[in-house]
Parts: structure tokens; C-alpha cells; sequence
């Protein structure tokens, strides 16, 4: 292992002091001077102190390993999303497509652990509970991969403060905290995404902190190296959940803030020329933008090609999408339509028929608007008579075997109660600006309200005259002369309308909400020759249209995540661990697994978050009335090492009040690593943060004054040398002990056993945990 070349160093000295937090470059410290120069192996650099950095992380490792696999095969049961990403490996693993709002490099990986061991994918890991030993499934295998990132993920933390020249107990804090976390432990010992995120997202960090300290050495085999390895890092993170957009916030403010500073004329050497600045915008531009999205795509080409037979997937794509897929529905059970066909239609997203009874409208609303009194149309989810609906040509002259076309106007016959769907100008039950549909009797539908009858057929990408077909075609359906879209939504009508769903003309047309698709044709025999169907081959499209159709689907259905869940937080809640979530129970042994944080670590961490930014506040106050407290170095490496740290603590945190979707404590967890790293930094600042002789101060550095001292990259060893150390081991071995013994004491919670008593339960309820088994 190469040794860490110790810390970052800023590029411009005048003014380096008024840099804000959480606006810093990577890493971040100068030489004696406060100007860059080329790297260099320290003179003073002895290898006493590098094999204490290299035994300190060969221990942190192994008890990273220890700690995450330690009983890794309890229970022996389906916990938690266990039952959604465990399944989707299967279905990889059997080739069957299905839909899921994250895209698919972390669950690639669970079906690359399975292929590894052989498994074949026979358990679609239905229920909680579920027993794994019985359905013979090689459980141990899918949970070691995220156990094995989850533990790399450690060692990481360490890479990321030792390449920042952090002193050693700076480093051991910070990977002490998160090798002592509960809540990284809980995550990366069951079959889930977020060990593959956090890891990514920490990688993203150390590749763009090694990428920066190669600026000097601009285009260079190990500069291009570091950049695309930080892109691939960043890839890998949004290639798991879309919250891995985060990350590349974080180095994006970075490399704008680096980009900003090439253009700055008192850098040393001067300000880049605009075709120099054109070759490194370019350069982090493929490396961060163009690169990660190739990763990015590929990801789904792979995708694309191992799920190639239909499954419970194919519902949320289009017709076109799911006749790429072999033994597709479609193929097998698509009818042509004809009219006087006697068909029944479905709501696509909230699966509800169209439905009508004999039921009426009430005369007025809660609200006070008065409606027609006409018949209900509605949505009623079952199968049922009153769901027939027969097809009929605007002139009604009976004539059999003519098929339904694209854009054709027809009208619908509610069977049951023979009228007409008609839709007017009156307001629907819930919605004054969305149109009432109702039905009129015969007589009406062909004399005075014909043209209120007329509805058009609008195939979702059809062309002209194509045929409409049952469960093949996903159509609108067009009100001709308002140009209203026939919706439903799942807010149920009040008992009036026996609980069933509202159905209206929706003025937008655009949403695919407005989608709907023939279930099924009843007015045609199971034996008539309309239903015997050649054999058809599986169609193509080409990957750009089935990647937008797919990204469509996922963004949509990820805002539509809204609903209420009994364990959902708030993002407030999290930097103070005020609940968590229940992941499994066991009645008979009182065991369950309850994830939540090492409460001691995480207020620790939340705590000098705070202490952070009343220090940056301080230092600007101070500044600003002539008093220097700090030295140069130590100033930069403040502002812009812990601030790069700070950054992306606040770019993966603070986007989370942004979202109006259900939200839970392991969203936190790239932002608590972040944490950790200001956590380290914040120990050797308040630790060790005495200036050297050969510092300069703030005025030197404004007014250029040159200080003699080593024209090279300082290590950490150099800049405490002739320190006591004793104050920094100290603090770290308080830290870690205090952090232990939150983390023993939660572990029953986090391991799944031993199981508690009541008395035991009640006091590990810190802060009114919804535990189990309290009584």
C-alpha cells in the first residue's frame, strides 16, 4: 500500500482566510509559505510513523470485518426490505423483468453474489418472516455483500483522513465512529442497498481528495486516474439510489470552487490563460459528467439484457416495452375490438374498472355545488357485471367485424342499466374543475346530448388506423367535444357512492394518470377463433427508448412514495436519533432487530457539527475586528478541509426537507460518515492546532512576506513535530471509550439477540424508542 501524501494545500494565499464553510476545496493545507509547490517525499517522513498509520488501519479493518459479520446468519428469516431486494436478486437470477424505483447497479450485485453460489432463484422472498433454511435459500451469501462494503467502508474512513494528513487519533475517531455505529452495522448485515451507497459515496470522497492533490500535476497518468475513479465512484452512488445525486454536488461545489481559483490572477504562477482553463473544464467535465453517465447507462444496458422474459413488471411499461419481453401477455392474450364488442376498461395505475350502477349523484355536494343528479360512473376495483361496457360506432348501424381504430370516435353502452357514457359541463364530486361523467338513456344519447356521448380513442404512441386491442393497446379516452381525459384517483366517494373511486374529465390530458387499457372482451367465447393466436417473436426497441420509458416510470412512481409509514421520520430528527425503525420481532424468544444509531456517537457528532460553525463564526468575528487567533495552516485547513467535510454533511443532508416523500433514519447515513470525518478533523484542530515558528501569520500572508521554510508538501509528522501528542490520544481514547459503550449496549438491538426482558427493554428507551416487548 502506497503511503498517503500527506495534506491537501490551497492554491491562493491572500484572502485564503475569508473562504466560508462548506465552500472549501478537497482537503486543504498549505506549505510554510502558503504556496503550492511540487509533491515531494518529506526529508523528516520516517517509517516509524507510517507503519503506525498502517497498523492502525490493519486493526480498524479487521474489526470492521468482525463486527459486521459477526452473526450474520441470524435470524434465519426475511427482515424488513429483505423481502423487496432479496426478490429482485431472484428475479434476476430467473431472468424475469420487474420495476423498481432505485436503479439497478446495488441490486446487480446481489444477483452476482447469488449466481456465484450457484443459486437459482426459486424464492421470491414473499414475507417478512419467511423462513430461509426451509425454502433452502443461500441467505449468508446475499447478506456477505453488504457486509464486505459495509466493512470496506471503514477502512475508507480511515483513507479518507490519512490522505487528508490527519494526525493518527484525528483518523481512528473518525473510523472509530462509524466501525462503533449501530445503525452502519444493522444496514450492512441484511440483504439492502445502502452498504453500496455509503461505500460509494465515501469512495466518491477519497478518489476526489488523492484526484486533487495531483493538481500540480495536471493531466498526468495518476491525475486522469484519480478524476475518472471519482467519477466511477459517483457513478456507482447514483447507480444505486437517486439520492447518490448528492454526492456529486459535493464535488461539484468543490470543482467549481478548484475551477474558480485556476482563474485567479494572484495564484502562484498566475491565472491560467482561457484555452489552458478550457482544457480543465473539459477534462473534469468527461471525468464527473460524461464518464459517470456512460457508468450510469451501461448499468441499465445490463439490466435490460439479463431481464428478458415478462414478470410483475411488465404493468408499469408501455405495450411496446413489453412486447420486447418472451412469454409477454400481450402476445398471448391481446384481442383486436370490434365494434358492438362488449368490453370491460381498466384504470392503469389504480387498477379500478369502469363502473357504473343505478345509483344516482345527490343533488348537492358537502360542499354546497349542486350536480345533475344523474347516473354514477365510477371505479370499482372487482370484477363484476357492472363493469360491461359495450363499444359502439358513432352510427349505429350494427354492422359486425368492423375493428376499433386510433383516434376513431365511439360511444360506450353500460350494459346493465342500457345508457350511454356522456360527459358535460357540470363539476365532479371532488374536483369543481374536472368535468362529471355520467350515463343518459337512449333516447338522449341519440337526439339532443349525441354529441356529449362522443368520446375518441387515443392509443399511447399509436399511429393512424391502428387497431385497438385488449391489454396490447393503452389508450385516453377523449372527450370529443370538451377534449376532457376520462380519470379516476383513489380518494374513495363518500357513502353515496358506496366508498367506490371518482370518476371525472380531466382538463390535462398529458398525465399518463389519464392511461387506461381493455381488460378483457367477455362478448367473446374462450374457443372463438378471435382468441387463437399465432405465434408471434419477441419485438425490439432500441435501448435509448426503453432507458427514457424506464426513467420515466421510476421518477414518477418515486414522487408518488407519499403515504404514511408507521417508522417514517423527519430529516430534524435524525442528527438527534430520535426514533428509529423496527426491522424484525420474534415473539417466542423476545428478539428483534431495531435500527438505530449508536445514540452516544451520533450526538457526539451532531454536537461539534455545531461546534464547527461556531468556530467559523468566531474566527470571522475575530478577523473582522484585527485579532488573529489563528495561524495560516492551521485556518486553511479549518476552512477548507473540515469545510469540504461540512460540505458534504450539509449537501447530504439538507436536501432531505426538500422532499415530499416518505423518508426514514437510513437517509442519514451518508451525512452521519461526513460527520464522522469533521468529528476527526475537529479533535486534531482543538488538539494540536499550535502554529509552528515558521508559520506565518494572516498579515504576512495578505502582504505577500516570504517566510523561509521547506518549499514542499507537509506531512502530517512534520506539522507536529516537537508537539505533545499526549492531549490528542487522550481525547480519542475518551471518545472511543464513551462510543463503545453506546454501541455495546445496543447491541442486542442491532444483532437480533440475545433477547431482552421487559426491564431490560425499557432502559435502552432513551428517547421514547418504539421498542418491542417493553411489557
Amino acid at each position: 500500500m502506497s503511503t498517503p501524501q500527506g495534506s491537501l494545500r490551497q492554491r491562493n494565499v491572500a484572502g485564503s482566510s475569508k473562504k466560508k464553510p462548506g465552500t472549501a476545496a478537497a482537503g486543504g493545507d498549505t506549505d510554510s509559505n502558503g504556496i503550492t509547490t511540487p509533491l515531494g517525499k518529506s526529508a523528516g517522513s520516517g517509517s516509524n510513523s507510517e507503519n503506525s498509520y498502517r497498523i492502525a488501519f490493519s486493526l480498524i479493518t479487521a474489526l470492521a470485518f468482525i463486527t459486521r459479520f459477526w452473526g450474520i446468519s441470524h435470524p434465519n428469516e426475511v427482515v424488513f426490505d429483505e423481502v423487496h431486494f432479496g426478490k429482485f436478486a431472484s428475479y434476476y437470477l430467473e431472468h424475469t423483468y420487474f420495476f423498481d424505483v432505485h436503479p439497478p447497479f446495488g441490486k446487480l450485485l446481489f444477483a452476482l453474489m447469488g449466481w456465484l453460489v450457484g443459486y437459482d432463484g426459486h424464492f421470491h422472498f414473499e414475507n417478512i418472516g419467511d423462513s430461509y433454511i426451509s425454502n433452502k435459500v443461500p441467505y449468508v451469501a446475499f447478506r456477505a455483500m453488504p457486509a464486505l462494503l459495509g466493512s470496506l467502508t471503514v477502512s475508507v474512513v480511515f483513507l479518507i483522513m490519512w490522505e487528508s494528513a490527519y494526525s493518527l487519533p484525528a483518523c481512528i475517531v473518525a473510523a472509530g465512529l462509524v466501525l462503533l455505529d449501530n445503525a452502519h452495522i444493522g444496514q450492512t448485515r441484511l440483504i439492502l442497498l445502502d452498504a453500496t451507497l455509503v461505500l460509494a459515496m465515501a469512495c466518491s470522497l477519497l478518489c476526489y481528495i488523492k484526484f486533487y492533490k495531483l493538481r500540480h500535476e495536471a493531466f498526468s497518468r495518476k491525475w486522469w486516474k484519480w478524476l475518472i475513479l471519482t467519477g466511477f465512484a459517483l457513478s456507482c452512488d447514483i447507480s444505486t439510489k437517486y439520492v447518490g445525486l448528492f454526492a456529486f454536488v459535493t464535488i461539484g461545489s468543490a470543482v467549481i470552487i478548484d475551477l474558480w481559483e485556476l482563474l485567479n490572477v494572484k495564484r502562484p504562477g498566475g491565472a491560467l490563460s482561457l484555452q489552458q482553463f478550457g482544457y480543465h473544464f473539459a477534462a473534469r467535465a468527461v471525468g464527473l459528467i460524461i464518464l459517470p453517465f456512460l457508468f450510469y447507462l451501461f448499468w441499465f444496458q445490463v439490466h435490460f439484457a439479463i431481464l428478458t422474459r415478462s414478470g410483475p413488471g411488465d404493468d408499469f411499461m408501455t405495450p411496446e416495452f413489453q412486447e420486447t419481453l418472451s412469454d409477454n401477455v400481450l402476445t398471448a392474450n391481446a384481442i383486436t375490438i370490434d365494434y358492438y364488442d362488449t368490453i370491460t376498461i381498466r384504470h392503469k395505475e389504480t387498477k379500478a374498472f369502469l363502473h357504473s350502477h343505478e345509483a344516482k349523484y345527490p343533488l348537492r355536494y358537502d360542499d354546497g355545488r349542486v350536480s345533475s343528479q344523474g347516473q354514477q360512473v365510477t371505479g370499482y376495483p372487482y370484477n363484476d357485471t357492472n363493469n360491461y361496457w359495450q363499444i359502439l360506432p358513432v352510427e349505429d348501424d350494427h354492422v359486425m367485424g368492423h375493428h376499433v381504430k386510433n383516434h376513431e370516435l365511439v360511444r360506450l353502452r353500460h350494459i346493465v342499466t342500457d345508457t350511454i357514457l356522456l360527459s358535460h359541463d357540470v363539476a365532479s364530486p371532488y374536483y369543481p374543475t374536472n368535468q362529471e361523467f355520467t350515463t343518459v338513456s337512449l333516447a338522449d344519447a341519440y337526439g339532443s346530448r349525441a354529441a356529449d356521448t362522443l368520446f375518441e380513442v387515443r392509443i399511447e404512441g399509436g399511429k393512424q388506423n391502428q387497431e385497438f386491442k385488449s391489454i396490447a393497446s393503452h389508450f385516453k379516452f377523449i372527450h370529443n367535444p370538451s377534449k376532457v381525459a376520462m380519470w379516476t384517483h383513489t380518494k374513495p366517494l363518500p357513502d353515496w357512492g358506496h366508498k367506490q373511486q371518482e370518476i371525472n374529465g380531466n382538463k390535462q390530458i398529458t398525465p399518463s394518470s389519464n392511461v387506461w387499457l381493455v381488460e378483457d372482451v367477455p362478448s367473446v367465447p374462450e374457443d372463438s377463433p378471435r382468441r387463437v393466436k399465432e405465434e408471434r417473436k419477441v419485438k425490439t426497441l432500441p435501448f435509448l427508448r426503453k432507458w427514457f420509458e424506464l426513467q420515466r416510470s421510476m421518477f414518477w412512481h418515486n414522487s408518488q412514495l407519499t403515504s404514511s409509514h408507521p417508522y417514517a421520520s423527519q430529516p430534524y430528527q435524525w442528527p438527534f436519533l430520535l426514533r428509529g425503525v423496527s426491522f424484525w420481532t420474534q415473539n417466542d424468544t423476545r428478539q428483534q432487530i431495531y435500527f438505530l444509531g449508536n445514540p452516544l456517537g451520533w450526538w457526539i457528532a451532531s454536537s461539534l457539527i455545531a461546534v464547527y460553525a461556531g468556530i467559523i463564526g468566531a474566527d470571522q468575528v475575530s478577523l473582522r475586528r484585527g485579532i488573529d487567533a489563528l495561524d495560516h495552516r492551521t485556518r486553511s485547513r479549518l476552512y477548507n478541509s473540515t469545510g469540504f467535510f461540512f460540505l458534504a454533511w450539509a449537501t447530504h443532508y439538507f436536501p432531505f426537507y426538500l422532499m415530499g416523500r416518505q423518508l426514514f433514519l437510513h437517509h442519514y447515513l451518508p451525512a452521519h460518515l461526513a460527520s464522522c470525518l469533521i468529528v476527526g478533523a475537529l479533535l486534531e484542530f482543538v488538539f494540536n492546532a499550535e502554529p509552528s515558528a515558521e508559520e506565518p501569520s494572516l498579515q504576512d500572508a495578505k502582504t505577500g512576506k516570504k517566510v523561509t521554510g521547506p518549499q514542499r508538501h507537509i506531512t502530517a509528522r512534520e506539522r507536529f513535530a516537537g508537539q505533545s501528542m499526549v492531549a490528542s490520544w487522550l481525547a480519542c481514547g475518551v471518545v472511543l471509550a464513551i462510543v463503545l459503550a453506546g454501541w455495546y449496549f445496543f447491541l442486542p438491538l442491532t444483532y437480533g439477540y440475545p433477547g431482552l426482558s421487559a426491564e431490560e427493554v425499557l432502559r435502552r428507551k432513551w428517547l421514547g424508542y418504539d421498542l418491542h416487548f417493553a411489557k
